[in-house]
Order: C-alpha cells, then sequence, then structure tokens
C-alpha cells in the first residue's frame, strides 16, 4: 500500500516551498509554513489512518533525509538534554515529528529564525521553556512571542519545579515588564512556590523590598574595608543585613512557614544554601539542626580546628557578628539532604507534612530570626 497519487504529488509540491512541516491526525491533513504563508493538504487515504499518515512520513523522510527512517524518536533523553547532533536543523522541522522539533528547540545551535518555524510547528508550553534557555532567543523576536505565552498558561502549571523553572525564565532581563513581575509575585502570595523561582532567579533584586537590618550601619563601618578586599564572609554578612538581603530571607521564611509539598520546600533549602554558598565550612553533614549548628558554632570559636584568615579577620573586626555568621554558615550547610531522612518515609503534603517538618523548620526559622531585624 503506498500514499495515493494525488496526495504523494502535493506533498511534493509542499515539500518544495515549506520551511517547516506539521502533520494534524486528528484531521488526517499536512501544514507548511513557508515564506508565503500556511499551505495545507487535506489527505485521502487508501487504508487506515495511522498507516497512512506513517507512510506520508515515510515520504517526508525520503525527500528530507534520503532515508525513510525518519526521525530517532527513540532517542529521546538525548534529545532533550540537547546532545543529539544533526548536521541541518532546517531538515529536522521538515519531517512532521514533534520529537524532532523538540531536537531544534534544545539545540545548542537554535537561532532565533528557527525558533520561529519550531514555534509554528510545535506550540507547546515546553518547546517555550526549552527555547528561552537560549540568550539568541530571549533577546531575538521570538522571546516576547513565547513569554506571552507562558504567561498566560502559568496559572494552569500544577507542577512546583516546572512552576519554578518558568517563573526562572521570565525573570530574565527584558523579557516581562514592572506589572508583569509583580503580578507573578503577587501570586506568591497564594501559592509561594512562584516566591522560589524569585529566589533563584534575582535573590538581590526581589519586589516588595523591606528595609536594612538596624545593625547594617555598624557592620558597614566595621567589616566595608574587608569586603573591599574580597573577604567572603565580610561580603555575605553586609548583603544579608542590607535591604535587599533582609527581603531575600523575609521571603524564605514566609516559604519556610507554610511550604505546600515537599518539592517546594527542597527548592527552598536549595535555594537558600546557594544563596550562602560562598561560606560552605568544612563541616561534616548531620541529620539533626541543632547539632550541626552546634558544630559550626564550635569551629567559628576555634574549638572544632583551625577556622579560614578570612573568617578570623572577620570575627576580630566584628565579634558581635559571631551568632549571625554562624547562622549563615549553618544555612549554607542546609540544603535538602537535611529533610531527606524525614521525606523517605513520607508522602505527606499540606499541614501534615508541616507536621513532619518542624524538627527541621523550626530551628531554620530560628536561623533566619537571628538574621532579621526581629
Amino acid at each position: 500500500m503506498e500514499l495515493s497519487s494525488e496526495d504523494s504529488l502535493r506533498l511534493n509540491v509542499l515539500l518544495a516551498n515549506a520551511k517547516a512541516i506539521r502533520i494534524d491526525e486528528n484531521t488526517c491533513s499536512v501544514c507548511g509554513l513557508s515564506v508565503n504563508g500556511e499551505a495545507k493538504i487535506k489527505l485521502n487515504p487508501n487504508c487506515r489512518a495511522d498507516r497512512y499518515l506513517r507512510y506520508v512520513r515515510e515520504l517526508l523522510s525520503s525527500a528530507v533525509l534520503g532515508s525513510p527512517g525518519g526521525y530517532p524518536v527513540y532517542l529521546k533523553r538525548w534529545t532533550r538534554i540537547g546532545q543529539l547532533s544533526h548536521g541541518n536543523l532546517d531538515e529536522l522541522l521538515m519531517l512532521g515529528e514533534p520529537e524532532a522539533v523538540v531536537a531544534v528547540a534544545c539545540s545548542p545551535n537554535l537561532t532565533d529564525e528557527l525558533a520561529c518555524r519550531a514555534w509554528w510547528a510545535l506550540p507547546d508550553a515546553e518547546i517555550a521553556r526549552r527555547m528561552l534557555e537560549r540568550d539568541c532567543v530571549v533577546t531575538g523576536s521570538m522571546g516576547r512571542v513565547l513569554t506571552e505565552f507562558l504567561l498566560e498558561f502559568l496559572p494552569f502549571e500544577v507542577d512546583p519545579m516546572t512552576i519554578i523553572r518558568t517563573v526562572r525564565l521570565l525573570l530574565q532581563p527584558g523579557l516581562i515588564n514592572i506589572e508583569e513581575r509583580l503580578g507573578i509575585w503577587h501570586k506568591g502570595r497564594q501559592k509561594n512556590v512562584f516566591m522560589i523561582g524569585f529566589l533563584l532567579a534575582t535573590p538581590d533584586d526581589l519586589p516588595e523590598p523591606v528595609p536594612a537590618h538596624r545593625d547594617w550601619p555598624r557592620a558597614d563601618s566595621e567589616l566595608k574595608a574587608l569586603a573591599v578586599t574580597g573577604n567572603p564572609y565580610a561580603q555575605q554578612v553586609l548583603r544579608c543585613l542590607f535591604g535587599p538581603g533582609q527581603t531575600f530571607l523575609r521571603a524564605c521564611q514566609a516559604v519556610l512557614r507554610k511550604p505546600s509539598n515537599q518539592d517546594v520546600v527542597m527548592a527552598l533549602l536549595d535555594a537558600q544554601a546557594w544563596y550562602f554558598g560562598s561560606l560552605q565550612p568544612p563541616i561534616e553533614m548531620a541529620a539533626d539542626v541543632d547539632e550541626l549548628h552546634a558544630r559550626i558554632v564550635a569551629w567559628c570559636t576555634g574549638e572544632g580546628g583551625d577556622i579560614p584568615a578570612p573568617l578570623q579577620e572577620t570575627l576580630r573586626a566584628a565579634p558581635w557578628l559571631q551568632p549571625p555568621l554562624s547562622a549563615m554558615l549553618t544555612l549554607a550547610c542546609c540544603d535538602q539532604r537535611i529533610v531527606r531522612p524525614i521525606f523517605s518515609g513520607t508522602d505527606s503534603i499540606g499541614s501534615l507534612m508541616r507536621k513532619k517538618l518542624e524538627p527541621v523548620s523550626q530551628p531554620l526559622l530560628k536561623l533566619l530570626a537571628t538574621l532579621l531585624d526581629e
């Protein structure tokens, strides 16, 4: 069984003029995108529709790639991490195969023009996210198009990690305006997973800033000289006590008080640990936050071994900052590993999860309070 002569002729004409091809299985039709716009062919199957569409894909593949085998869809994992190389991405958009479009969207060689064709071929939220990972798309004509789609689609997302990833992508410079940015931030009042996207994307430029800590002027006068020389401990203290740092810590506090599920908790802990990552101390991890904090306090006072010279300089210049520094060092260690013993034994969410999380969340909230102007 082969394609009807009429369909074969029309498909070959379409191939000669199109820059991208899309197959609509529901209507059994083939669409092509050319410089003159969109052309559509209504197929006339002479056998079962699914089999006939397979013949159509074989014709397209033979004409474009020289082989009826088509795109290797079984290499889905490699496609989606951008590791499947192909000499000419234009050809993949002529196969009418969704996975081939994904390969183009994930390719490091993607261009703004190819993004435009890929979006026509498969206008999907995941395709939009993949393409917004490329600077050429963000700064090109497609950046705003994909942004508007994701903004409209964002309220219907349910997976926390997808929401966080989408928010991070949308917060790239030049994609959204101030009103849209505030709109996403305000969604965090009902669904605080939106805030985590901000914590990861713009930790030092969050909406609705709060004032600096009352002790920031004193810390600035005592540590400014050290911070200028590159002392990471002095820099991080000043960063946390200044207004943007206090805003970051307030947001962390708000999320930690009422996380909705385990993904939100782990993402928040990773965001906090990343924020304080420059201070990572050489302390063995402990399952208990209070025990870990006690080890770090002992280390800072010289009881747990030699401490780095920059930390000694900071404590010598401002001894009163030992509690905040110990809190920062503890938070730097408390990534998602600290909750694995709890989450490995439960799949609870909501209030039950928060109850089980209290042995970790309550000590962490105390550490945050140490750094906040409370």
